[in-house]
């Protein structure tokens, strides 16, 4: 089994937090439920058969990825096959940093899952048959490194006032407000969502939602006793209902069906 990552070099890395592959992973469970987690990818699919999106509650095939395929940040949980016998090529973007690959709104894509070539200009396929001609993972990162350096380093540009409101919310997203963010930036609230949907995806207040609920079920890995309340409070909770209505939300599990379900990973959790 290969599974491998790697943080590019300066400037990639101000834009592109890592890069991942893996082959030959191989679990018992065929899909995974892929909760919300403020991310933003490129998925290249290594192998030839198609890869499906599936309908979360019946469980049937509602969407074909083949080849390669971007991931608009998600304000819900979508179904995926759990890996096995595939070989990938993810690419992550940092949040709210993706907007010089697609030199579109990140709003088009929120909460779609697209063909590589409706986001980011065609070329990108050009990447992925170069990744399948070496069977190196280390001569994968490079090449892929060098590919994103010479197609889109003059697009290179941070909005400082979407990446300061990003990094506030990321620091603490239970006790975040919107109005506070906007006036630390020098903007109106309206104006700050308008560029917030722009290079994130979404509005400032979604984002601040699926943070917090980074920070829930991030703390329960640390946790030997889960107290709900103390766990609510400590993530900004107002009260008991509206947590256990935010985590249906992002994970279509109650947090005790969550905890009882025991995932190796965080944001993955096996369904079938």
């Amino acid at each position: 089994m290969v599974f491998a990552t790697c943080v590019p070099t300066f400037p990639l890395n101000e834009f592109v937090e890592r890069f991942v592959h893996y082959k030959g992973y191989n679990p018992v469970h065929s899909i995974d439920r892929f909760l919300p987690d403020g991310d933003t990818h490129l998925v290249i699919d290594l192998l030839d058969y198609p890869k499906f999106i599936y309908d979360n509650e019946t469980l049937k095939e509602k969407q074909a990825c083949r080849d390669a395929w971007f991931s608009g940040f998600r304000t819900q949980p979508i179904t995926i096959p759990s890996g096995r016998d595939s070989e990938m090529f993810i690419v992550y973007f940092r949040k709210g940093r993706a907007y010089p690959f697609t030199g579109s709104p990140l709003s088009t894509f929120a909460d779609h899952v697209v063909d590589a070539g409706q986001a980011l200009p065609k070329m990108i396929y050009e990447l992925r048959s170069q990744l399948q001609e070496t069977n190196d993972t280390a001569a994968k990162f490079a090449l892929a490194e060098q590919f994103l350096l010479r197609h889109f380093r003059s697009r290179f540009c941070v909005n400082r006032f979407v990446d300061q409101a990003v990094s506030a919310i990321a620091r603490d997203p239970g006790a975040s407000s919107i109005e506070r963010i906007a006036s630390q930036v020098g903007y109106s609230r309206k104006h700050l969502a308008t560029m917030f949907r722009e290079h994130v995806g979404v509005s400032p207040k979604d984002y601040m939602q699926v943070m917090r609920f980074q920070q829930v079920i991030n703390s329960l890995k640390k946790r030997k006793e889960v107290r709900w309340t103390s766990v609510a409070i400590e993530c900004g909770y107002y009260d008991q209902a509206h947590f256990i209505n935010d985590f249906r939300k992002f994970s279509g599990f109650t947090p005790t069906q969550y905890i009882a379900m025991n995932s190796d990973f965080t944001n993955y959790v096996a369904v079938r």
